[in-house]
């Protein structure tokens, strides 16, 4: 064998694997990160199948569990221990009891919440999650999702809005008219002039929904019967100045609702958007069964 010749290609082989381990590498560079989505659901309240939050972020970390490029974090029974599992999000949700005990604003929370919508995390508040009171949190959550539920100025009835027409958003891509019966909150305490805020889910309450009875006070205000005829927003989306995005979402008290194609793809679109991926065309499709529906529930009523 010419020992000149075998060195040769020696020496080839070894150039050509080397470049083809490189490139390797810098495929593996290349490849984008993960966006972390964190879904914090609160500690059980309510009776059977209401504000379900441990089951509801189950089904929806399960349906978004094929969305291309995302990361789902899924925390149960109420606000982390430790914080740091939300370090590196790039979209929360809060999908929990709210009031004076809504998990956001306990402590110095609000504080280190700030802190990451000032690094342009994405923020979504779903239901009862979406009030907090004007003098804590209220200002916060104004500018972080572009409103909040303000006691005695908002209003909680039972009833079933006609989401007849959608906005051209990314939320609503794929999402078609639906109407489905809950405890769909109104009249938020929006940014002045709903400036910045857009709305993406609105119906027009009858009078006898205005006239109440609501869940709690039941009402009726005259501020709500006033404005009769006016459509309320009862989900809506903001881009910050920061670079973050935020929605809220009046509704989820009924666990069942999930079940509803629209009522869950609408939620689901959102989720994907506030960690700044793009919402397919059809928007995020998923299938949830009857068997997974009864799956995960609290165990409420059960004590003797």
């Amino acid at each position: 064998m010419n020992p000149v010749r075998f060195d040769r290609r020696q020496f080839l082989a070894t150039v050509t694997a080397t470049a083809v381990s490189a490139a390797c590498v810098r495929s593996l560079d290349a490849a984008p990160a993960k966006k972390k989505l964190v879904l914090i659901a609160g500690t059980p309240s309510h009776g059977p199948g209401a504000h379900e939050f441990n089951a509801g972020v189950r089904i929806l970390s399960k349906c978004l569990a094929k969305v291309e490029g995302l990361d789902v974090v899924v925390q149960l029974n109420g606000y982390p221990k430790d914080e740091n599992i939300l370090e590196g999000a790039a979209g929360i949700l809060c999908y929990a009891d709210g009031g004076a005990g809504h998990p956001l604003i306990q402590g110095k929370r609000l504080e280190f919440i700030g802190r990451l919508m000032s690094q342009g995390v994405g923020l979504m508040c779903a239901h009862y999650g979406v009030e907090v009171p004007k003098d804590r949190g209220g200002k916060e959550f104004q500018e972080w999702i572009g409103g909040y539920y303000e006691h005695l100025w908002s209003c909680n009835p039972m009833w079933q809005p006609e989401f007849k027409t959608l906005p051209k958003h990314p939320i609503t891509r794929g999402v078609r008219p639906f109407s489905v019966l809950d405890e769909w909150y109104f009249n938020m305490r929006f940014r002045p002039n709903m400036e910045g805020v857009t709305s993406i889910l609105s119906a027009v309450p009858s009078d006898q929904v205005r006239n109440g009875p609501y869940v709690y006070p039941r009402g009726p205000y005259p501020h709500i019967q006033e404005a009769k005829g006016r459509a309320e927003t009862m989900m809506w989306a903001v881009e910050r100045a920061d670079g973050g995005r935020g929605v809220g979402f009046t509704g989820g008290h009924f666990h069942k609702n999930w079940r509803n194609d629209e009522f869950r793809k609408v939620v689901l679109n959102a989720l994907v958007w506030i960690c700044k991926l793009e919402v397919p065309e059809t928007g995020v499709d998923s299938v949830v069964t009857d068997e997974e529906m009864l799956m995960n529930l609290d165990p409420k009523g059960n004590k003797k």
